[in-house]
């Protein structure tokens, strides 16, 4: 009989970093995982899906070359290359993963883990035994896979979900995707740069909904631009696989037109579905709600020495939330003087081509919270860097509570942006005012320096423009 002093369930970016944090605490720790080391993230998200929007930016470069006084003849794209480049990079990250367990001295126990009584979990291995473990406490953080909705239901071939649409062995000539959250947008703007004819059906009245209005806006400005349909206020009312293998997807508009769009694929991104069933959360009594585990501020279910991270409980789904809970969560667990993290301070990028990132309020809830708001806007068409690197779409856009110089939000789209916001999240986690970011001196030329122009413009004091 093994006992440890933390069990965590699941290895993704909530598990495997809430592991290597409990070692660092001098804890016993262990792992059980159903599949992969580094969980959906690594091996079926952000990672893979970042080396496949790397290889179509490339693509993008070459078709552009002549804008920047380069010549390149006989070019092409080898699907199936960019495919294979995209898995060698999660595999790469996933034999990371597997050598950061040893380092740290964390077990790894492979196979299906299910709670049980006494603090045990049942650990169901493909050869058919089951072995159980013990532990003091038991963190949750089985994470989450793609939902499923019953006018489409996804067959792994001709209805997909993300899984799928980065392994395909042929490109499609022609997709649909439904629903434009960042998974919906990254891969519209993948497959639109191969080639593909891409059409986007989302059911509220903008894409990226989460975003400011002005972001959703620019984005589908930017899309449109490159060939992408994009029907807005539209739903999936039903999709049938026709005789020619095609999808014959059945859309119903909001003023209740009807439209049927037959196309070669159909990715299903509406969204996650959390992975808590069959995990002894009933048999135990863990409370859950709306596919959610109910937890407190510090990750604590409602049956004690129970904990659960990452997808599986509220708050945004992103594997920096989901890494951020699991430490604050093991950190509390050892008796360590924490906060309670702040969701209202947590970046979102997607990474399509303009990039998006974002943080705090929107324009709309900030007015709805009743600040009265300053708003700064700076183009990238006025930032000498974008102009010189060819990527001038796009703008940043702050937020600032008029009395006090509260930096409430700041939103962001164009190239390089997703690696810009930290200075906005760290920023307001110091709760920097307005003129401390204006009197802050920002490197010229960069990308970066649009955030003090912004700040700029919102207390009237911008230069470039």
């Amino acid at each position: 009989m093994e006992k440890f002093d933390i069990i965590i369930l699941g290895s993704g970016p909530g598990g495997y970093v809430t592991a290597i944090r409990a070692s660092q605490l001098g804890l016993k720790t262990a792992i059980v995982e159903k599949e992969s080391l580094g969980g959906v993230c690594l091996n079926w998200g952000c990672i893979p899906t970042k080396a496949l929007l790397k290889s179509a930016q490339v693509f993008e470069y070459i078709k552009r070359s002549e804008e920047y006084g380069i010549s390149v003849e006989n070019f092409h794209k080898n699907f199936e290359n960019v495919v294979a480049r995209s898995r060698n990079v999660a595999k790469t990250m996933s034999k990371g993963v597997n050598f950061l367990m040893k380092k740290n001295n964390i077990k790894i126990f492979k196979g299906f883990g299910k709670l049980s009584e006494n603090k045990s979990v049942l650990i169901s291995k493909e050869e058919g035994t089951v072995d159980t473990i013990f532990g003091d406490k038991i963190i949750i953080a089985t994470g989450a896979k793609s939902r499923q909705l019953p006018a489409l239901k996804q067959d792994g071939q001709n209805i997909i979900g993300y899984r799928e649409a980065m392994t395909l062995k042929e490109q499609p000539k022609n997709i649909v995707i439904v629903g434009s959250g960042a998974i919906g947008i990254e891969f519209a703007y993948f497959y639109n740069s191969m080639g593909t004819k891409v059409t986007i059906i989302e059911y509220l009245d903008r894409i990226v909904p989460v975003e400011d209005t002005d972001i959703s806006k620019e984005l589908e400005k930017s899309l449109k631009k490159k060939g992408i349909e994009i029907l807005t206020s539209s739903e999936v009312k039903n999709s049938v696989v026709n005789s020619a293998g095609n999808v014959d997807v059945e859309i119903e508009t909001s003023n209740g037109n009807s439209k049927t769009i037959n196309t070669e694929i159909v990715l299903s991104a509406v969204g996650i579905k959390t992975n808590i069933e069959n995990i002894g959360l009933e048999e135990l009594g863990i409370k859950t709600e709306n596919d959610k585990i109910l937890v407190d501020e510090f990750y604590t279910t409602n049956l004690k020495d129970y904990y659960a991270i990452g997808d599986v409980v509220k708050g945004q789904a992103l594997a920096h939330v989901a890494s951020a809970e699991g430490i604050l969560c093991v950190e509390k667990i050892a008796g360590h003087d924490v906060n309670p993290l702040d969701y209202n301070n947590i970046p979102g990028c997607t990474y399509c081509s303009p990039e998006i990132a974002s943080v705090g309020f929107t324009e709309e809830q900030a007015i709805e919270s009743g600040y009265k708001i300053k708003i700064g806007k700076f183009p990238f068409s006025a930032s000498g860097k974008a102009q010189a690197s060819g990527k001038s779409e796009g703008f940043v856009k702050v937020i600032f509570d008029a009395k006090y110089g509260e930096w409430l939000g700041c939103h962001m789209i164009g190239d390089g942006v997703t690696d810009m916001i930290a200075e906005a999240v760290v920023g307001r986690k110091l709760e920097t005012t307005g003129n401390e970011i204006l009197k802050a001196v920002h490197p010229h030329p960069t990308m970066s320096e649009a955030v003090m122009e912004a700040v700029a413009a919102a207390y009237d004091e911008v230069i470039h423009l």
